[in-house]
């Protein structure tokens, strides 16, 4: 059977990798290697000439990390991937072929803190620049795009408000403007929503969180769904037009579908550098084993904790997208229909001074900076994640000083509302 046939679990558990040629090893080795042997010269003239596909040095492709970027892109529907060091290394590899001094990107105001900083400041240094709006307003997108942009970018349920993004929406903007649209899908995973069937171009993750789900390694990956035509326009010339750098080969012309992941591993991991280690890929391997299993138990447990948090008389209110009450409960229903994720904000009452009590009054809640965990998990944004940001910035990205993130994970439900149970008696006493 074609892996197009196969259903979400048979290709978590399989896509992408086949028994160890040379010992029958079932489990994908982890080939601890910096360096590969050429057959002779002529191969290794070949592979270096992009004539050839195989692996040359582990900065560029290594057999573990291939492993994993076939199977992402198996999962998301995409015609390739690369995996790099981080969620924010995958970030500027997506933006890295499409932008240049003087372009920007339309991003949705509803991001994680530290995409908000890297996009709002970071990038500066690379002469590229970003514009926020309010992806609900479509006029507002419509008209923040200009001659210089190069890309939509968003979130499928935004970090850290629980927000659902209209993808349909969002990519029919971006094609009547010529530009890809790139959708962050780390907090929905492939499990609740493959952004490529709704128009996305390129999709990133942090595999750091639901990926790998344990906390124990972080990872990036850009998936590219092959369809865009990187040759309609002239603004995309690091893929159209002749590469010096390889005898002005024309990626588009020359790959077609697998242009973009072509370059990201001939350009972008080669000089940049951001590249993910085997052992991270083995172990981001080994999650996506259970990524549905996982998922599903998050969403049980998530929307039983939201619902409960709704009717506390010490909670203002509580952003996850899968109470009727939500302004994205419609929308959810469209983009994400299997569940809307586990990560939501909480308001509570007593502002920021009862945020930090609650975080300090959880015991089974891990109060770290990170999601998507098996174990259930909390912070403050305003003071920790969006601290960088000023106030109105932080409203914006649904991150107030009132409210606290949280992660659900897989715990028994009833020991996680018991939790927060009492942690809110402390917070609001």
């Amino acid at each position: 059977m074609s892996e197009q046939s196969l259903g979400f679990g048979t290709l978590a558990v399989h896509a992408g990798t086949e028994p160890d040629p040379a010992t029958g090893a079932r489990q994908v080795p982890i080939y601890q290697s910096t360096s590969y042997v050429f057959r002779d010269a002529e191969h290794a003239a070949r592979l270096f000439n992009l004539e050839e596909v195989g692996y040359i040095y582990s900065r560029l492709t290594n057999p573990t990390v291939s492993a994993l970027a076939n199977r992402v892109a198996a999962l998301e529907g995409g015609a390739g991937a690369i995996c790099c060091s981080s969620g924010h290394a995958a970030q500027i590899m997506a933006l890295f072929p499409l932008m240049g001094p003087g372009c920007n990107v339309v991003a949705s105001s509803r991001l994680y803190g530290g995409t908000i900083t890297q996009f709002s400041q970071t990038i500066k240094r690379f002469g590229w620049s970003a514009t926020f709006v309010d992806t609900d307003d479509l006029e507002a997108i419509k008209a923040a795009i200009n001659e210089d942009t190069r890309a939509l970018f968003c979130e499928t349920i935004a970090n850290p408000g629980g927000y659902v993004t209209d993808l349909d929406a969002m990519a029919k903007i971006a094609d009547e403007a010529g530009i890809p649209l790139i959708v962050d899908n780390t907090t929905a995973t492939p499990y609740l929503c493959r952004p490529i069937d709704h128009g996305a171009t390129l999709v990133v993750h942090s595999a750091t969180k639901y990926m790998t789900g344990n906390g124990t390694v972080t990872g990036g990956v850009v998936v590219d769904s092959g369809k865009f035509d990187w040759s309609a326009s002239d603004k995309f010339p690091s893929l159209s037009a002749p590469e010096p750098a390889y005898h002005g080969l024309k990626f588009h012309e020359a790959l077609g579908p697998m242009a973009f992941t072509f370059h990201s591993i001939a350009v972008g991991l080669r000089d940049l550098g951001m590249t993910m280690n085997p052992q991270g890929a083995h172990y981001t391997l080994m999650g996506i084993e259970t990524l549905g299993l996982r998922m599903q138990r998050h969403i049980e447990n998530a929307k039983a904790v939201a619902e409960w948090l709704e009717k506390d008389p010490r909670v203002e209110g509580v952003t996850f997208a899968g109470l009727p009450s939500s302004p994205s409960y419609e929308k959810a229903q469209r983009i994400v229909p299997k569940g809307a994720g586990a990560l939501f904000t909480v308001a509570v009452k007593g502002g920021y001074d009862a945020c930090v009590k609650l975080v300090d009054s959880l015991n089974l809640f891990s109060h770290v900076a990170n999601l998507g965990d098996t174990r259930s998990l909390i912070i403050h944004p305003a003071s920790t994640t969006h601290r960088q940001l000023e106030e109105e910035q932080q409203i914006k990205a649904g991150a107030a000083p009132n409210v606290v993130r949280i992660s659900i994970g897989i715990e028994e439900v009833e020991d996680i509302i018991a939790d927060l149970d009492q942690g809110l008696a402390k917070a609001t006493a």
